[in-house]
């Protein structure tokens, strides 16, 4: 091993829902580790769920469980979806884990002896769904910068934490280390939010709150879910146990990657805990970009979103990792559409890639009984070929080594295509019938080992694919390593080819093909699940809770353009973001009329577009024609939060 390598991806919040949003970020971060082993590295790659804080505790009660026994069932669901995207991370690290809880204990009594702690009362703004403290003038329209949503006014007792203290060290670390904190954009932003306002000491326990660590010298306090979430950086590798050699070998960290809706918190706060600790900076922290799907970060609220094991049961999971690395530019937004996920699976996947590999390996099955010998007759277009071949690796190296991880894929598939003209230039079926065999023979090799090398390149990005391809080219482990890349001509004579099945069926893209996958993967569960139902219709206990009802409360009413009846509601039902619902309420009720009413919706139907708006939810009414009237909370029902279940 040439040295150790650490990267590392936020703990993911267990909402219980997931998106391909959520997948991207950690598919990059398993490219990357699977690059790094292959280069030699001595890899650690850890991810992990952040399971405390107020909203677990409320979602848990809402659901009638208790916050651990909700957090397992994400936990258990989390890890599968890693699974099926082939994530090779070290450690799965929960913050609910006693280590962790035990260390965190451990780093707030550090910064409590320093002095770097203090006892204070709290009067603030905070934002639950994002779990942060605000300043009036950090708010937009007196609203939560990060999600939109409104803030609520926070008076306890806290502990706090010096970051003020820390202001000019970080500006001169950051100065002196210019690639500490990427892309240079969320640098500046930083600077200019936060730094050039002056950086006020944050509040880092709550008292209010239950489900979290308690503070070993004030239990009356729960530590603050980010410096408990934070820590897990360190507290995975053992720090500040008697088992800390991985501490001592891996940290610090070589990069953290974290989404931009986070990037504050790590690029700020991170290392300001580890400056009072003593403890040596990161050294590189990146903050990627959104999914965007039609203007909008793919989001449960937006309705936009589809569990991404959807995709890859109707496809493959390389075409999901290859979309989610290909098609976003590495620490920018990108966009996700249903059709250009299919168009490109079918354009570069299907037709270069998967192309490239069934022509190549039946022609040698045809021409040549499926056996490789290279006779060396090189021409110009073979060596041009070859050249581009033998550059190929360094290119790829240069483009992962500085995170530019989208462009290290293009250069691959820039050689694939080259490789399909170089079919079309050299014509081995005209060589063929004109029985010039030995140059048929020296294209045929020029060409699978061509497809060799690629396949060798392609396994941190692709983690099926290549294995499939040495298989139909003979290839042993002895030539597939990476080093192996850069030698063309390892091939040996007389090697066995075999035609496999098509590495990529091409799609055929239709509106709803994968509402459909949806449905298809759900029958088994249904039919698992369905009761005989008597004459009179009545349903079982179970067949209700199916259904899920929730308090809302309407936020912004618009009409929708060009329809009579319909208005477009913005509706919060205590997630991060505001949901959309389409209704046909413009004969019964006006604007001002359903404006900040509590309702009951339905919030597990399944989204559908109406004028081209996704609506994600359905009211509940009653009445026909002429009367129809809102089912609305009554006003004297008390204070009932939005996003309350109804039993």
């Amino acid at each position: 091993m040439n040295k150790s390598y650490y990267i590392t991806t936020p703990i993911y919040y267990p909402s219980g829902k997931f998106h391909v949003g959520h997948c991207y970020c950690t598919v990059v971060a398993d490219t990357i580790a699977r690059y790094k082993r292959l280069r030699g590295y001595d890899v650690f790659f850890m991810t992990g769920t952040d399971e405390h804080g107020q909203k677990i505790e409320k979602k848990a009660k809402d659901a009638n469980k208790t916050p651990r026994e909700y957090v397992d069932e994400i936990v258990s669901d989390t890890k599968d979806l890693w699974k099926a995207l082939n994530i090779s991370y070290d450690k799965y690290i929960r913050t609910t884990d006693e280590e962790h809880i035990k260390c965190v204990q451990k780093i707030y009594e550090k910064l409590y002896n320093s002095g770097d702690i203090y006892k204070a009362n709290y009067e603030g703004l905070y934002c639950t769904p994002c779990e942060s403290f605000w300043t009036e003038t950090q708010l937009i329209d007196g609203k939560c910068p990060d999600c939109g949503r409104e803030v609520e006014l926070v008076k306890e007792e806290s502990y706090f934490f010096k970051l003020s203290k820390y202001q000019d060290r970080l500006l001169e670390f950051y100065n002196e280390n210019p690639e500490f904190l990427e892309p240079l954009s969320r640098k500046n932003e930083l600077i200019n939010n936060f730094f050039n306002k002056g950086l006020e000491d944050v509040c880092v326990s709550r008292t209010t709150i239950d489900w979290g660590i308690k503070l070993p010298f004030d239990s009356k306090h729960t530590a603050y879910v980010w410096i408990d979430a934070l820590a897990n950086y360190i507290t995975g590798l053992g720090y500040l146990t008697d088992k800390d050699e991985r501490f001592k070998k891996f940290w610090p960290a070589d990069l953290h990657l974290v989404g931009k809706e986070i990037y504050r918190f790590h690029a700020m706060l991170w290392p300001a805990l580890l400056m009072a600790l003593d403890l040596p900076l990161p050294k590189k922290i990146f903050g990627h970009g959104w999914l965007i799907v039609e203007g909008k970060k793919i989001s449960k609220s937006f309705g936009n979103y589809k569990d991404p094991r959807i995709y890859i049961n109707a496809t493959s999971v390389d075409t999901l990792r290859y979309y989610l690395i290909h098609e976003v530019v590495f620490g920018q937004d990108g966009n996700f559409s249903e059709e250009l996920f299919v168009e490109k699976s079918n354009a570069d996947l299907s037709n270069d890639l998967g192309n490239l590999v069934s022509r190549v390996t039946a022609m040698v099955e045809k021409y040549n009984g499926g056996i490789l010998e290279n006779c060396n007759l090189n021409e110009e277009i073979d060596n041009d070929l070859i050249n581009e071949v033998n550059l190929v690796k360094s290119k790829v190296e240069e483009k992962m080594d500085s995170l530019k991880v989208n462009e290290a894929l293009t250069e691959i598939f820039k050689v694939i295509r080259k490789a399909n003209k170089y079919i079309d230039l050299s014509m081995p079926w005209v060589l063929a019938k004109e029985n010039k065999k030995d140059r048929l023979n020296t294209v045929l090799y020029n060409l699978v080992e061509t497809i060799r090398i690629c396949a060798i390149l392609l396994k941190p990005f692709l983690v099926n694919t290549p294995k499939k391809i040495f298989e139909y080219i003979g290839a042993d482990e002895n030539i597939t390593d990476w080093e192996s890349s850069g030698k063309f001509g390892l091939l040996r004579n007389g090697t066995k080819v075999t035609k496999g099945e098509n590495l990529f069926p091409r799609i055929e893209y239709k509106e709803g093909i994968f509402d459909m996958q949806e449905e298809n993967i759900k029958v088994e569960e249904k039919q698992e699940k369905v009761e005989q139902v008597n004459e009179k219709g009545y349903i079982t206990i179970d067949e209700l809770s199916k259904v899920e009802l929730r308090v809302g409360q309407i936020k912004e009413v618009s009409r929708v353009e060009n329809a009579d009846k319909l208005y477009k509601l913005l509706v919060d039902v205590g997630e991060e973001e505001l949901r959309t619902i389409v209704t046909g309420l413009v004969p019964f009720y006006k604007e001002e009329e359903l404006l900040n009413k509590q309702i009951v919706i339905v919030t597990n139907l399944k989204p559908a577009k109406l004028r081209g708006i996704m609506s994600n939810g359905m009211l509940l009414a009653a009445g026909e024609t002429d009367v129809v009237k809102l089912l609305t909370l009554d006003n004297n029902a008390g204070n009932i939060e939005n996003g309350t279940r109804i039993h």
